[in-house]
């Protein structure tokens, strides 16, 4: 086995962050993906890996790390700059090292899980639909940490109320963005350097575009350098492989695609 091994899926926002952090260290890693549609993250021996359900996961010669924020710290304490081998994405500073896991937190509690909402009422209603009720309510029931989440949704969809806070909460994230970039004074959240904190928020963003959500950042030019920055990255590439976006996987979604390039 690899030294580190990464249980993820292409198109899952947390993987997305921490496959660039392995790419951008330059990190040989062993990729295993899942379909989760098919419920692999729910297998027996995934769940040994990951009791609750979800992915990624990093195994780092044998041993799980869970959670993508946390596996983001965690290559930065084992693979960092502090131990002269790779890059590091966490300041130095204590308090600056602060501000970034705040920013984090904020993260992590607004536009990430905002972004699952119209995320999955574009791309996965129409599987769910599919579905009879007795099958829908077993997958929900299956979902170690994603139940109430499906049950919310439903085969019909979020409604508007949740769709509508969702895009709010998108709309706020962008508009707090531009604040910490005006602040530090950029090109990145903190400034000169990306740190944890421009990864964290990155999958949302790249997300946000696939889907035909950019208009939220066309006034506020500091966000389009720094998304402009980000695609630049060598990592960039290697982490968005094709399958990556929602509309490259879902040929119902292809016209989203078609919708983002008539516009830019």
């Amino acid at each position: 086995m690899a030294e580190f091994v990464l249980y993820n899926a292409p198109q899952s926002t947390c993987s997305q962050r921490v496959r660039f952090a392995l790419n951008a260290k330059g990190i040989d890693y062993e990729e295993r993906k899942l379909d989760l549609f098919s419920g692999e993250q729910l297998k027996p021996e995934y769940l040994k890996i990951n009791p609750n359900g979800v992915v990624p996961a990093l195994l780092h010669q044998g041993r799980e790390v869970l959670d993508s924020a946390v596996i983001l710290e965690y290559l930065d304490e084992v693979v960092g700059a502090t131990r002269g081998d790779g890059v590091s994405f966490t300041p130095q500073d204590p308090v600056l090292r602060a501000r970034m896991r705040w920013m984090m937190r904020y993260i992590d509690e607004i536009p990430a899980p905002a972004i699952r909402v119209p995320s999955y009422n574009l791309a996965f209603l129409p599987h769910f639909q599919a579905m009879s009720e007795e099958e829908f309510l077993a997958l929900a029931n299956s979902k170690p940490l994603r139940k109430e989440f499906l049950l919310t949704m439903g085969r019909t969809g979020f409604p508007k109320a949740e769709m509508d806070a969702a895009m709010d909460r998108l709309d706020r994230s962008v508009v707090r963005m531009n604040q910490w970039i005006t602040q530090s004074g950029g090109p990145w959240l903190m400034g000169k350097n990306i740190t944890l904190a421009d990864i964290a928020i990155m999958p949302v963003i790249v997300r946000m575009d696939d889907i035909n959500l950019h208009a939220s950042w066309a006034d506020k030019p500091a966000v389009a350098r720094w998304f402009d920055e980000l695609r630049a990255q060598p990592a960039f590439k290697p982490t968005y492989y094709f399958g990556s976006l929602l509309t490259e996987k879902y040929p119902h979604l292809a016209s989203l695609r078609t919708q983002r390039g008539a516009a830019a």
